[in-house]
């Protein structure tokens, strides 16, 4: 594993921020620098920190093709990574590129590419390619992809959101075009994140998390499943401040609350080039 971070493992205990359970217990969510909690969908900073540090090096590209309001590309700046993303709305997108370039680095560091379009299409496709032979690399090293929870939050009223998918079957189907549209890109022996919760529909647990994990493995054969991580929630804003009325409606309706998402890791096949890109 070496090769693909900066860890020196000779100092190993060095690294006692860094988590090797499945189960990750994390606090309040990182408010530092250019990060905030303003748009609804985001993930915590932390998430994306764990993940480059364990599978990315400085100079290596992450590309996170649900970008929001730019968390992931915040963090591959702090960590001198490259930052590719791609954004669906002008708006968030424009949002994503005043949060990014608030958070300061040198002159000479890396470089951060917000993109908009719908990153199921050949048009997102291209428009990361060019985005790579700006930065000097050929492939990236890290995708992470936090997509919608389906329709528990309506992000916009466009079709191709996957927020509006008529189904969940048609929800699973749309990520798996974006996997796929991206998975040739990531460099052999590098990693593929996904983070995604489950949902309630008509009484009944939705699993998404399991959904979104085989359509992955369906869609891209040399992908293999490497980890699956539980991680807690908490400060839900849907729940914030409500804990005795969702604790009453679960013992009253027989349900449990979700404190839980999921982060599917997994690792691409092949054989890594012994030559790194050019920076």
């Amino acid at each position: 594993m070496q090769h693909i971070n900066d860890l020196d493992l000779k100092n190993w205990r060095e690294y006692g921020d860094l988590l090797t359970d499945s189960l990750w217990i994390i606090g309040d969510r990182d408010r530092s620098g250019a990060h905030n909690n303003a748009y609804h969908g985001n993930f915590i900073p932390q998430i994306p920190r764990q993940l480059m540090r364990r599978f990315t090096k400085r100079g290596d590209v992450v590309l996170d093709p649900f970008l929001g309001h730019g968390t992931t590309l915040i963090e591959a700046k702090r960590l001198k990574r490259h930052g590719i993303g791609v954004e669906l709305t002008p708006e968030t997108a424009q949002a994503a590129r005043v949060n990014i370039h608030s958070e300061l680095s040198p002159a000479d560091g890396p470089l951060s590419e917000v993109i908009v379009a719908d990153s199921s299409t050949q048009e997102a496709r291209c428009q990361v390619e060019e985005a790579l032979n700006r930065i000097g690399a050929s492939s990236v090293h890290l995708i992470i992809l936090h997509p919608p929870y389906h329709d528990i939050i309506q992000f916009s009223e466009r079709e191709e959101d996957l927020c509006n998918a008529p189904s969940v079957d048609s929800f699973a189907s749309k990520f798996g075009d974006i996997v796929a549209n991206f998975a040739d890109l990531l460099a052999p022996q590098r990693h593929l994140a996904v983070v995604i919760g489950d949902k309630y529909a008509k009484s009944e647990w939705v699993p998404l998390g399991f959904y979104l994990m085989q359509e992955t493995m369906r869609r891209v054969e040399d992908l293999r499943l490497k980890s699956v991580v539980v991680k807690n929630m908490s400060g839900n804003r849907a729940k914030l401040n409500q804990e005795n009325l969702w604790r009453y409606r679960a013992l009253r309706f027989g349900f449990y609350i979700f404190k839980h998402e999921y982060i599917f890791i997994f690792k691409k096949r092949g054989k890594s080039k012994k030559k790194r890109h050019e920076k």
